[in-house]
């Protein structure tokens, strides 16, 4: 809890927990209103692409500019473009312009104002807090991210229910006010990078020093084969709420738009709660085990848990089954990307981390367009099944046939044991401002 005794870190983390419940508020509402009207899991994954997918393409723009550009007038730009979109989906939706082509293009305009400010969100953090602070730092914004995930689709659930889906999405964009307010109080340092190089030049850089180090440019690859194959269960979670909300035996017709909403508030609550309970252990299991043994452990648990969660048969299986599954990916998100940010090169590091957010970026969208029609023909269940199985044969072939990407990931970096660092980092950027992906 150190780093809250730093006023300009207490300020964008009590910030950015509130824009984080807005975010769940939205995501929750937007894939409940898709699939209920149009009872198809590819719509729920089109929006889910619709947000991530300029991510992978506009990151390494962003942190090409975070690197050489002041920090506080893109960030509270980004913020207002955003909060400006969310007023805008709840205009329309309450006007009845429902249209789901219309909702997905709204979700990537604003996935584009978050795409470039996310690798702002990750270089401001040696402006919050003392290197000596910087990850329980990290950890504290893991607990913002799935504390957000804990709120904000219970939140949503209830708002929907009682009032109907423009409210969450006028709540989600007051939530990106509470981030403005709070960027007028910090400040920030000059930017690190040299200014005098062109913009492809200086993404050229990041990327020849990310390959450089072997951890940095194996977590990136990493992720990118996770998000590809097993992370679309995020976006696939709707699906899952319209088979449960249903009940054994009840085949005829849909449940009800808020029935839905309020049965992917359940989910996503419970991978909500899993995460956190995750990250709070995480620290103690780094300390005792090391922190390569602990990703490790990750990788291998998560197809598991997987299996368990798409198998679910009712609302309260699948709620339990997605606990456990938010309990360890949380581990795998956390032990990356904590690998690449202790291994990222100071004067590179908004390029090095929007490598990482490209990575997952584009990988999870692509994952949820294959998987949603997938899932349309075969079911949710035997899709989350088989790609479980899927990642298991992967990860086993890598440790058999890499012996160098293994090293990489589960070694300590130069200048440190495996246990001097708690594996507490987020998927999310590490610093206490609304996160750019939602993992």
């Amino acid at each position: 809890m150190r780093p809250l005794r730093h006023r300009s870190f207490a300020l964008l983390w009590g910030a950015g927990l509130v824009s984080t419940i807005g975010t769940w508020m939205q995501a929750v509402a937007v894939g409940a209103l898709l699939i209920s009207a149009t009872g198809q899991a590819t719509w729920a994954v089109l929006v889910a692409a619709a947000a991530f997918l300029p991510i992978g393409l506009l990151s390494p723009v962003g942190g090409a500019l975070a690197d050489r550009v002041a920090r506080r007038p893109v960030l509270i730009a980004g913020n207002v473009a955003a909060a400006a979109v969310a007023f805008a989906l709840a205009a329309l939706v309450g006007a009845g312009h429902d249209d789901p082509a219309l909702l997905v293009g709204l979700v990537a305009v604003q996935g584009a104002a978050s795409a470039v400010i996310g690798p702002f969100q990750q270089a401001i953090l040696p402006d919050l807090v003392p290197q000596s602070e910087f990850l329980p730092a990290i950890a504290l914004n893991s607990a913002q991210w799935n504390l957000g995930r804990i709120a904000g689709p219970a939140l949503a659930g209830g708002a929907v229910a009682a009032f109907g889906y423009p409210l969450a999405f006028d709540a989600n964009a007051v939530s990106f006010l509470a981030v403005v307010a709070a960027l007028l109080f910090v400040r920030f340092a000059p930017p690190a990078g040299p200014a005098g190089d062109g913009l492809l030049a200086s993404l050229r850089a990041g990327l020849a020093a990310a390959r450089r180090e072997p951890g940095c440019w194996a977590a990136i690859w990493t992720i990118g084969v996770v998000a590809l194959i097993a992370s679309p269960f995020i976006a696939l979670v709707p699906a899952m709420a319209e088979r449960v909300a249903r009940g054994p035996g009840l085949s005829a017709g849909l449940p009800s738009g808020r029935a839905v909403a309020a049965a992917t508030g359940v989910l996503t609550t419970a991978q909500g709660i899993g995460a956190v309970a995750g990250a709070m252990c995480l620290a103690g299991l780094a300390a005792r085990f090391g922190r390569g043994r602990v990703l490790a452990g990750s990788l291998a648990a998560f197809p598991v848990t997987l299996l368990v969660y798409g198998s679910a048969q009712s609302l309260w299986w699948a709620a339990a089954g997605l606990f456990a599954v938010g309990l360890v990916y949380i581990g795998v998100l956390s032990g990356l990307s904590t690998v690449v940010q202790v291994r990222a090169p100071a004067a590179f590091r908004g390029r090095v981390l929007s490598l990482y957010l490209v990575a997952l970026g584009v990988a999870y969208p692509i994952g949820a367009l294959v998987q949603g029609p997938v899932a349309d023909r075969i079911g949710i269940g035997w899709t989350t099944t088989a790609t479980a199985l899927l990642l298991t044969l992967v990860m086993a072939a890598a440790a058999v046939s890499l012996p160098g990407v293994r090293r990489a990931l589960f070694g300590a970096a130069p200048g440190e044991s495996a246990e001097s660092i708690p594996d507490a980092a987020v998927a999310s950027p590490s610093c206490p401002l609304r996160p750019a992906v939602a993992g």
